[in-house]
């Protein structure tokens, strides 16, 4: 690769947020043809150099080039024009919008024009997926179609505009490991037309079997950088936290005659799962998994009440408690940590110590139903520490924090509530390694205080790591249980496909 001249090259990039150093003097090189990794915990600076590649950002000092011409400062249509393209995980697509439009549109805007042909806007996409190789319904609404489906419609927009860098962020997160081995095979394809490939990914797994180089920012400096080959999934989650990272389980049995803090009978909701039936007791994580469609996210969503369950009961500690509603899920004492944190768990304008507070404010009312401001303020930095939250003070806005910080501001909103069981939907999802251990450190935590947790996750290697038992859940019913030393990632991996 080093006789091929570079795609795109950055030299000594350095990027200064109000005195703190995003960037400290990055370099690296992506080549045509290549997949290039770039690794690192959140915060670690991946989303700043993201950025200033794309033109979102202007760096402090250091340079651009491209196939060989030096960028000035550019801007996102800049960039898009001069071949740079970017996959962001939410995909930022029209939902209301049909396929071949999405594909279509970012061409027909920079390109300037002022009105679009359906004609010449059909004959884009149709090239597209033809030379691709892909089943897409290019006239369904891009809501109605799956995360696979969007994420290639997202990959054929970037080409259309003909994109000779692409930046995927993220972009296995809702995948099945089907659909990812799909993926896959299209972004061979991209290599094979000399696309260069930034993957930004926190699956080292997959890392490993897709990329040909490897590029690791800690602090925001490079801390390791070589072929693909030369690296081991233990030896990158070394490089991105600064030290060896374990992957043996970290929990011991429990004992087997303790009540059920929380018992599920014969839940179920017409086209969605039928007869739920497990529990939970003190003191013990559960993990549920799944193929993505499989029910599980629907599972906890009715036992939280944002979809309610047709049939069966829940009971928490005893009392079989009626949940048609969140707020009866929190009255009962419930928790749930949702999957997108971004739109159903966090206020991003409101500050850190607002979100946190959020769901309970009634505890901290004194006399005349007035706020106690001063119990809310110390109670608020505690959590702040206990949680190790990476941000100046408590009063930051959300919205400034990586997806490890603001995961755990969702985590210490229910911790402040003090439930009684807690659910987490994917709470390690687009969350750097490093984040992923300390996060379930804070849950064994609360597990060992008695609380009961509900982890529901496709991440295996977390599930084998932490959970007490797990439960295989298959066409919207329970398949398989597992527990103790039988919970292993082929085990695992072998139930959820059979």
């Amino acid at each position: 690769m080093s006789s091929v001249e570079p795609a795109l090259e950055v030299r000594d990039i350095v990027k200064i947020y109000g005195g703190v150093r995003a960037l400290g003097g990055v370099s690296l090189t992506l080549d045509p043809g290549e997949v290039h990794c770039l690794a690192g915990e959140n915060g670690s600076g991946k989303s700043t150099l993201i950025k200033i590649i794309s033109g979102v950002e202007r760096p402090d000092s250091g340079v651009m080039v491209l196939d060989g011409q030096t960028l000035g400062h550019t801007t996102p249509s800049g960039a898009i024009r001069a071949g740079i393209q970017v996959i962001y995980q939410d995909f930022s697509l029209f939902p209301n919008l049909t396929a071949a439009e999405n594909i279509a549109m970012l061409s027909e805007l920079t390109a300037r024009r002022k009105l679009s042909s359906r004609r010449r806007i059909r004959a884009a996409a149709e090239s597209i997926v033809a030379e691709l190789g892909l089943n897409i319904d290019l006239d369904a609404d891009v809501e109605h179609l799956s995360v696979a489906d969007r994420q290639l419609i997202a990959i054929c927009r970037a080409l259309v505009g003909d994109a000779r860098v692409l930046i995927m962020d993220e972009p296995t997160t809702a995948l099945t490991h089907s659909e990812v081995q799909r993926l896959f095979a299209i972004v061979r394809r991209l290599q094979e037309r000399g696309v260069a490939i930034m993957f930004v990914s926190h699956k080292l797994d997959e890392v490993l079997q897709i990329a040909q180089r490897v590029t690791v920012l800690r602090n925001g400096q490079v801390v390791a950088s070589g072929l693909a080959s030369e690296y081991t999934g233990r030896s990158i989650a070394k490089a991105m936290t600064g030290r060896d990272v374990g992957e043996e389980r970290l929990v011991d049995d429990l004992p087997l005659d303790q009540p059920p803090l929380m018992a599920v009978d014969g839940l179920g909701r017409e086209g969605a799962f039928e007869d739920v039936s497990f529990a939970v007791q003190s003191g013990e994580i559960l993990g549920i998994t799944g193929l993505l469609g499989s029910g599980r996210g629907e599972i906890a969503e009715a036992i939280f009440g944002v979809e309610p369950a047709d049939t069966g009961t829940v009971a928490v500690n005893g009392e079989t408690r009626r949940i048609r509603s969140i707020s009866h899920a929190v009255r009962a004492g419930i928790g749930y940590v949702p999957e997108d944190r971004l739109t159903q768990g966090l206020f991003l304008d409101k500050s850190i110590a607002d979100n946190m507070v959020a769901a309970s404010l009634d505890s901290y009312r004194g006399k005349m139903l007035l706020l106690d401001r001063k119990r809310i303020a110390r109670s608020m930095r505690d959590l702040f520490a206990r949680l190790r939250i990476k941000a100046p003070n408590v009063q930051a806005p959300v919205r400034s924090l990586s997806g490890g910080n603001a995961q755990r501001v969702v985590i210490a909103k229910w911790l402040d509530r003090k439930p009684a069981v807690l659910m987490l939907n994917g709470p390690t999802v687009g969350v750097d390694i490093g984040s992923k251990e300390e996060i379930f450190s804070i849950l064994r935590a609360q597990a060992a205080e008695g609380m009961g947790i509900i982890v529901i996750s496709d991440d295996i290697p977390e599930l084998v790591a932490s959970c007490h038992r797990v439960l295989i859940v298959r066409s919207g019913r329970i398949v398989s249980e597992m527990a103790g030393a039988d919970i292993t990632l082929d085990a695992i991996q072998e139930r959820m496909t059979a």
